[in-house]
């Protein structure tokens, strides 16, 4: 879901992220742990990766993870955040 585009800006912290979308002229908000996924995907890696990863952050089961990290890809590419 990298985003080479230049109509998303997105401003994220240790609290969460806020993305514009200059072409639909909207903002989405994000929680902490939609940041941490967003930067994944914005630096090019894999589902799969950012689940480990948040697994690690969180202790959590990647299982668990991996099958609410799709759904969150899913409603970001519905809400036209990617340009896949």
């Amino acid at each position: 879901m990298r985003d080479s585009s230049t109509h998303l800006r997105t401003i994220a912290n240790q609290d969460g992220a806020a993305i514009l979308n200059s072409t639909a002229g909207t903002i989405t908000t994000l929680n902490s742990t939609g940041a941490f996924v967003w930067q994944g995907l914005e630096r090019g890696e894999s589902a799969d990766m950012i689940a480990q990863n948040l697994a690690r952050e969180t202790g959590e089961e990647v299982a668990a993870i991996q099958n609410d990290l799709l759904g969150f890809i899913d409603s970001m590419k519905k809400a036209k955040l990617s340009t896949d």
